[in-house]
């Protein structure tokens, strides 16, 4: 019998045939970096990160080697979330270990002669992951209490941020509590 931690309760389900789809949240990137932005511009999301005076330090020691061969635990999405003609870059960083994210970035491109990347955005929260949802940023981070396993958070926070004025600005919020499945230990009562 197959069982596994699923924060939402579905249980084991069966998803169909593997086709080139993106990575699921707290995935590995096995694409060797640099990656190329859908306009074929290159862009080493690594190399960006750490020279990145914000990122933090802890980060930073995470991208000092790949987790195999070359698969740096980075996933990176472009997409328009600042209004600016070129893609901004969404950068997600996780744990090889166990693929947990420990920070989550934009970069905007900066534009006139010097270009290169301006960091917008930076959440270095454990378990955070960014991406983007009808053309907002959103972020979601996994809620553990004092008990939870790393498999089995107990919620989710999830917020989503609208560029306005130069940077972004909180939009909507939610949170969500997991329903754990707990063992019947003959306390309950039957209907």
């Amino acid at each position: 019998m197959l069982a596994g931690c699923n924060p939402g309760g579905e249980g084991v389900r069966s998803e169909g045939s593997a086709g080139p789809t993106p990575a699921p949240k707290g995935a590995v990137n096995t694409t060797p970096t640099p990656t190329s932005t859908p306009r074929g511009q290159k862009v080493n999301a690594v190399q960006l990160l750490r020279g990145d005076p914000k990122v933090g330090a802890y980060v930073k020691k995470t991208l000092y080697k790949p987790c195999a061969a070359d698969a740096y635990p980075v996933e990176v999405t472009y997409a328009s979330l600042t209004g600016n003609s070129s893609p901004d870059i969404i950068v997600n960083v996780m744990t090889c270990a166990d693929s947990v994210g420990i920070g989550s970035y934009v970069y905007r491109k900066r534009s006139g002669a010097q270009g290169g990347y301006d960091e917008v955005y930076g959440n270095e929260e454990p378990s955070v992951y960014a991406g983007i949802n009808k053309g907002e940023l959103e972020v979601s981070r996994q809620t553990y209490a004092a008990r939870d396993k790393l498999c089995c958070p107990s919620g989710e926070d999830v917020i989503s941020y609208r560029w306005k004025g130069g940077h972004f600005i909180q939009h909507t919020s939610s949170h969500t509590d997991y329903n754990k499945a707990t063992p019947d230990d003959g306390t309950a009562s039957e209907g």
